[in-house]
């Protein structure tokens, strides 16, 4: 009752993410610790050429792109060697993408609303590369982006050497309307190291961690779900990108590949 009434107390005065409760439970997870493609009762694939005029082919349950060994989820974009030369070629024969990669999901698996959603990651490097993770928000009414929400848990591209990004996107808030939040971090061993990026989802706050250190705190704005879409379930994406609006600003780097984003686990608490 104490602590009920302290909360309460709390509500009144100060605002009351700060009663908000650690999520202490493992529901979900994926240490990585098997051999081969990965596991599909927990994870799907986004196919093709997808989003944000991104120049990568997310290939779907093929090794070259995906695939676990020694403990990590490896997700590699690659380089074509090039297609067939002639006329015949030309007329008749599919281009084969210049650069494939995957982008992994929860999709139609596991969704969340009021959890940790926490990734231990090394980041591939150079420029043109485009990595990232990930949440969405379930549209099962076809609203369209952002009316559903994006939380990025950690962005990074490639020409901006050390620095990590943070990000949510609402109708009220996104980079189109130039109201987007985006933070960025800089982290000296960015590249050589693993680190572990996290979110807390709670009914009025969204807090950002990067190697359990809380880096940013996004607090409710208003009522509306334009403004605050998170009340719903979000599914999770992990993919390499390569080019596109954000991460080809200054080109790609044809030298720098085949490059690998691993991705050591994902756990999941509530």
């Amino acid at each position: 009752m104490k602590i009920i009434l302290t909360c309460i107390l709390y509500f009144l005065v100060i605002p009351n993410s700060l009663c908000a409760q650690e999520y202490k439970k493992l529901v979900w997870s994926d240490e990585f610790n098997y051999e081969g493609l990965p596991d599909r009762s927990k994870w799907g694939y986004e196919k093709g050429y997808v989003r944000n005029g991104e120049k990568q082919f997310y290939n779907v349950a093929d090794l070259d792109n995906s695939r676990v060994k020694n403990g990590n989820l490896i997700i590699e974009a690659r380089k074509s060697e090039g297609n067939s030369s002639g006329l015949w070629a030309e007329l008749f024969e599919a281009k084969k993408p210049l650069y494939t990669s995957a982008s992994l999901t929860t999709r139609k698996l596991n969704s969340w609303t009021y959890a940790r959603i926490e990734v231990r990651a090394k980041l591939p490097h150079g420029v043109g590369v485009w990595p990232a993770i990930w949440l969405l928000g379930v549209d099962e009414q076809h609203q369209g982006w952002p009316a559903k929400g994006e939380i990025d848990l950690m962005e990074y591209v490639g020409y901006k050497k050390n620095k990590v990004h943070v990000a949510l996107h609402t109708k009220k808030r996104n980079h189109q309307n130039k109201k987007g939040i985006n933070k960025e971090f800089k982290l000296e061993d960015l590249l050589t190291d693993y680190h572990t990026y996290a979110v807390e989802k709670y009914p009025n706050i969204i807090k950002f961690y990067i190697d359990n250190k809380l880096v940013f705190s996004y607090e409710k704005e208003g009522n509306s779900s334009d403004y605050w879409p998170f009340d719903e379930p979000m599914y999770l994406i992990i993919n390499l990108a390569i080019g596109g609006s954000w991460g080809g600003k200054q080109g790609i780097d044809d030298g720098i590949f085949p490059q690998r984003f691993l991705i050591d686990y994902v756990r999941v608490y509530q």
